[in-house]
């Protein structure tokens, strides 16, 4: 079995940021984290471990105990943050810089008289929190659900997490149902999915089926399986090495690997050897489809890549 690895994949810097500023805290015990610091179970097991206070996400409505409270990387509206402050609670703000610029391009439709239409997922703490200060608004997740509205002027965001084709596909329809009004899109699409997503998209030409790398709850990693299904290209989603089934890449010799951005390197590292152990004979693939006995590959070289077929170079995209 021939093994490549997305050219990108894995965690982002708003994430990492996130956890290097939790890891930070050195009382954990006095802070709760108000929801999933990110969508991955590892981390979350970790944070818990250390003595954080974790809110579910269905239950951030209840006031902490504590009087530290820790914002998530998937941010809250400024209601949500005023009524905290107003409970005498002190915020750690680990709020992506991405999801920020959703909330300021929202609060500039909403200024400016507009019908704000978020493109996302229905229910996601990251759409939760952009509704959270408008009024006036619609969730679209898909181009089914796109009407003609009761507004003159619309202004579409995206979820920062939402695949490019699918943004795309929505704002045509919403001004397709809506002509003769102003239509207004403002792309905050953030560029770590627009990585994930065109490098997947690579992949998935050279391989027969993919393994998605990601937390369960994780939007964007929910997307990269969709992506696969909507080229015929069948996928596994895992969260650890032991999710890997050895039965189900029997049909396969050429496997695909890539990870949504709550996925911590360790765990792409570690899921990487897995599927190099699945199979005695398994090799990993360099741009120019070398094959490389598994037994001879170096530790640092386990995550080379298939790198779109540039010159043959080899790059090693899983850090230490």
């Amino acid at each position: 079995m021939k093994v490549i690895v997305a050219e990108h994949m894995g965690m982002c810097f708003g994430v990492r940021d996130a956890i290097r500023d939790t890891e930070k805290i050195e009382t954990p015990n006095l802070v709760t984290i108000n929801g999933e610091l990110v969508h991955n179970q590892q981390i979350q097991e970790r944070l818990r471990s250390r003595g954080f206070h974790i809110i579910p996400e269905l239950q951030r409505s209840q006031v902490p105990s504590t009087r530290d409270v820790l914002i998530t990387a998937h941010g809250i509206s400024n209601r949500e943050r005023n009524r905290l402050v107003d409970a005498g609670k002190k915020l750690i703000d680990t709020t992506c810089p991405l999801v920020r610029r959703v909330h300021e391009a929202a609060m500039n439709f909403k200024r400016s008289g507009c019908l704000v239409i978020i493109t996302g997922r229905h229910g996601h703490v990251e759409v939760e929190g952009i509704i959270g200060d408008l009024e006036r608004y619609v969730i679209v997740e898909s181009v089914d659900e796109v009407e003609s509205y009761d507004a003159g002027k619309i202004g579409i965001v995206c979820q920062s997490t939402t695949p490019p084709y699918l943004a795309e596909e929505i704002v045509a329809a919403i001004r397709a149902k809506n002509r003769g009004k102003i239509v207004q899109f403002a792309d905050t699409i953030c560029r770590p999915t627009r990585e994930r997503q065109e490098s997947m998209e690579e992949l998935l030409e050279k391989v027969e089926a993919v393994v998605v790398v990601g937390g369960r709850n994780s939007n964007n990693t929910r997307q990269l399986g969709k992506l696969a299904e909507s080229q015929g290209v069948p996928w596994i989603h895992v969260q650890s090495p032991g999710d890997l089934e050895p039965e189900w890449f029997e049909p396969y010799s050429i496997v695909g690997l890539t990870a949504g951005t709550s996925t911590p390197d360790s765990t792409i590292t570690a899921i990487c050897e897995a599927l190099l152990q699945i199979d005695s004979n398994a090799v990993v693939g360099s741009g120019s489809w070398a094959q490389v006995s598994a037994n001879g590959i170096p530790r640092d070289n386990l995550c080379e890549i298939a790198d779109s077929g540039r010159s043959g170079q080899v790059r090693n995209p899983c850090p230490r």
